[in-house]
Parts: C-alpha cells; structure tokens; sequence
C-alpha cells in the first residue's frame, strides 16, 4: 500500500466593511481552484508551520493561526491515500504575490462566491465548516 501523502493549508480570511472574504489560489496545472496549501517539508517543525509556510509561498500573505478545521482526505491524482490538515487563518502581511507555474493567481472571495468557484467538494466542505464557526453560512 502507497505511503500517504500528509499536507496542510488554511482558510484565509478577513472582514471588509463587516463582510467575510476568504483567499482562494488557482491552479494552473489542474484549472482549479482551492484553498491554498501543500505537501508537508522534512524541514517543517510540525503540522502548524507547514501550513503557515504553504499559504505564505502560495498567495504572498504571512497569517497567524486559528483554530483548526476538519482534515479531509482522499486519493490524490497518483492513486495515493492524502490526508490535509486545515487552520484558520488571519492575514498579518501581504508580502507579495507572484504567479508562478504552481499558482497563477490569488483572489478575495466571499463566502458564496468561494462556494460556488471552489472545484472541489473536499474544499467545499472544509469552508462549511469554518463558515460554522465563524457564524456564517454560504447560500447554496
């Protein structure tokens, strides 16, 4: 049996005039779009930090972690078994973004629209649950 594959990501949020907006990344090698994230480094202390350091190399933004939402797992397009780990997460600095061949764009989205444009239910279902906790729920 395939050795599973162990990633982690986060939902990055704000509030913009009392509204709730999350950051999704687009995937060029795959026309997708999803919440950032990434395979878990041999130089990652732990879980927590591979998941900073993810969405800092994916969108530009550095984040301080929240609480942690639902792991998802499923079976990558190589036929593994993945298991991702997601956090909350509020944006400290923008850093700066730069497409690259791994994600060529970053956007604000609110949580109806994240719903809607995100390509997976795996993703969808790790934003209905921070959208729980954070009192909100997208219109389906």
């Amino acid at each position: 049996m395939a050795r599973t594959v162990r990633a982690a990501g986060g939902v990055v949020w704000r509030l913009v005039d009392e509204l709730l907006f999350v950051l999704v990344v687009h995937r060029p090698g795959y026309d997708d779009w999803s919440l950032p994230k990434g395979k878990i480094d041999l130089v990652d202390p732990d879980d927590e930090h591979a998941a900073l350091r993810e969405v800092r190399e994916e969108t530009g933004w550095r984040c301080s972690l929240g609480r942690e939402l639902p792991s998802v797992h499923y079976i990558d397009r190589k036929g593994r078994p993945k298991v991702v780990r997601y956090w909350e997460m509020r944006p400290l600095a923008d850093e700066g973004f730069s497409p690259n061949g791994e994600i060529d764009a970053v956007r604000w989205v609110d949580l109806d629209l994240a719903h809607h444009l995100l390509t997976y239910d795996t993703d969808r279902d790790v934003l209905a649950a921070f959208a729980s906790f954070a009192g909100h729920a997208p219109r389906a």
